[in-house]
């Protein structure tokens, strides 16, 4: 019964194979034994490269652009901290493994790495005992310079930044009371800019640090010298403030917007150009205005209050002698000022109503003739009206648009056959009241719309997309493609070209011996199966040696050759 399983080796069976290997490899000539070596050990080296670089850690940027002094302090602290590091290609930058940069980055944070070049408040820590006043306040002053250059520099415009503070000496005489001023050196990053909002915020940090320091005495430059703090003084004092020039580009931009998504259905996408200037006023203006109208309409009239005032005086006139009887008051009356109504006499008064050759005024009735002369009478009447007033209150809204100008080139319109033709009348008026729409077009304001139709050309592409083989990122890519791409190349040339090619020379079964074919003493057996079962006649040996050796002559002539001048040879001597 047959055992199942897999089949084991037998130490003969290892000697078995390492002979066939040693008696295959000795069949190559030294030239070809010398070429199979070198490119197997090629190709292991290869290998192993290639998967030393696929395990290698990714290096990333630790710190760049720092100063000798804290790159040589980092390097120490690394080397404490058994860290693997490397230097950039330029040298300003150190690289560590991207796995632990945010782990060191946090250690040397703690240790004060780096320091920026300035030192801080920590001069302060390591005072000598019975350091002078003087010595003292210079190492304040450094520091507090140390300290306002590191948050400068936390900017991220910002790549270096110097303080220079000049603190002059407190006194008590008014006269000799100087203010402390301040300059500031900004080392900016290539293509970037500050913005005016900037500058001046780095202006207020520095005034806010320093006691009795104004804005106007903090100095900023740039690397290049100019003046950053002087071009915020003028804008200043131009009125302009940055937030009212970003909401002007917001006018300007959602304008703009407007107007060119109406017209891409019509014209088509990039055949149109629009640029729109609007004019804002940001004058804040508060206004209390009261105004009064005369009240004289009959049904709106409103009476507050009314008061009449009658009176009525005599005086008699002077009788007699003059002396002292004629200046003595007149004896009272011996007849009734009013007489009862005498019937039949006719009809009656009534009361109030004026009676001839009688007066009647402050409710006295009486004869003329019975009344002293002269009569002086008089009559007040005051009315008070109530005033129509009104009071208005307007403060005029920040920011107000008082005008809008736009202008718009529309490209030539192509046909079927490729050809530019202008538009047509009917077309660019239309084009001109769907931007008036689009924009807010308001006449009594004194909006203005240009709208012109001209060929656009060539150079007239807004494409600002960088090409794929100036990519960075593609750049980089690709250089890591092609390393292994090249390395995969060179493993599969000498694969193909010298290690299977030799390969199959070793393994395949070595030629008959021409001695041996020709000769008649030589088994050769095709088929061992045949060769146990049958036994070949005379005939079939004799042919299959025959074919073995047209064969052998066929492959290499040269040793046919060389064995028939053996022979005949042998048989001439």
């Amino acid at each position: 019964m047959a055992a199942t399983g897999t089949t084991t080796r037998t130490p003969a069976d290892a000697e078995n194979l390492t002979d066939r290997l040693r008696f295959a490899f000795s069949r190559l000539s030294n030239q070809q034994k010398i070429l199979l070596m070198v490119a197997l050990a090629a190709v292991i080296a290869l290998l192993v490269a290639s998967s030393t670089w696929l395990k290698q850690a990714d290096y990333r940027v630790l710190f760049s652009n720092i100063t000798e002094r804290d790159g040589g302090a980092i390097i120490a602290s690394l080397d404490q901290m058994n860290v693997p590091y490397q230097f950039s290609d330029s040298g300003g930058a150190i690289l560590v493994p991207g796995a632990r940069v945010h782990e060191v980055r946090l250690r040397l944070a703690s240790q004060g790495l780096p320091k920026g070049g300035a030192v801080g408040f920590e001069l302060m820590e390591s005072q000598k005992f019975g350091i002078s006043q003087f010595a003292e306040q210079v190492n304040y002053q450094r520091g507090l310079e140390g300290e306002l250059s590191r948050t400068i520099q936390s900017i991220g415009a910002v790549q270096v930044a110097r303080v220079h503070l000049a603190i002059p000496k407190p006194t008590v005489f008014v006269r000799e009371d100087l203010k402390p001023s301040a300059s500031v050196l900004l080392n900016l990053y290539p293509g970037r800019l500050l913005e005016t909002s900037q500058i001046a915020g780095i202006q207020n940090l520095v005034a806010a640090s320093v006691p009795n320091l104004a804005v106007s005495s903090v100095t900023i430059i740039d690397q290049s010298g100019a003046m950053l703090s002087q071009l915020k003084s003028k804008l200043m004092e131009a009125g302009l403030d940055p937030t009212q020039i970003s909401y002007v580009q917001e006018i300007e931009a959602s304008a703009i917007k407007r107007v060119n998504d109406i017209l891409a259905p019509i014209v088509g996408p990039g055949n149109a150009r629009v640029q729109i200037a609007a004019d804002l006023d940001f004058s804040q203006n508060e206004q209390t205005a009261e105004t009064h109208r005369p009240n004289t309409t009959p049904p709106d009239i409103s009476i507050r209050s009314q008061q009449t005032s009658e009176s009525a005086s005599t005086m008699p006139s002077a009788q007699g002698v003059p002396g002292a009887l004629s200046n003595q008051p007149p004896v009272p009356a011996t007849a009734p000022i009013t007489q009862p109504a005498v019937p039949g006499a006719g009809p009656a008064v009534a009361s109030g109503a004026p009676v001839p050759g009688q007066i009647n005024a402050a409710g006295v009735q009486a004869a003329i003739s019975s009344v002293g002369q002269p009569i002086n009478t008089r009559k007040d009447a005051t009315i008070n009206y109530e005033i129509d007033k009104t009071v208005r209150h307007t403060k005029q809204a920040i920011g107000t648009i008082k005008r809008l100008s736009a202008a718009v080139v529309v490209n030539h319109r192509k046909d079927a056959k490729g050809v530019s033709k202008p538009l047509a009348d009917t077309e660019i008026k239309q084009i001109n009241d769907l931007v008036k729409e689009a924009m807010g077009f308001n006449k009594d304001r004194g909006d203005t719309v240009s709208v012109a139709n001209a060929p656009f050309s060539a150079i007239d592409r807004d494409d600002s997309s960088i090409p794929l083989w100036k990519d960075p990122e593609i750049l980089s890519l690709a250089k890591e493609l092609f390393k292994y791409v090249a390395i995969a190349a060179i493993i599969a040339y000498l694969m193909l070209k010298v290690v299977i090619p030799l390969s199959k020379a070793m393994l395949e079964p070595p030629p008959m011996r021409a001695n041996q074919a020709l000769g008649g003493n030589v088994n050769i057996v095709d088929d061992e199966e045949n060769a146990a079962n049958q036994t070949p006649s005379g005939a079939e040996t004799l042919e299959r040696k025959l074919g073995q050796a047209r064969d052998l002559a066929q492959q290499d002539p040269k040793v046919v050759a060389n064995i028939i001048k053996d022979w005949t040879n042998a048989n001439a001597s």
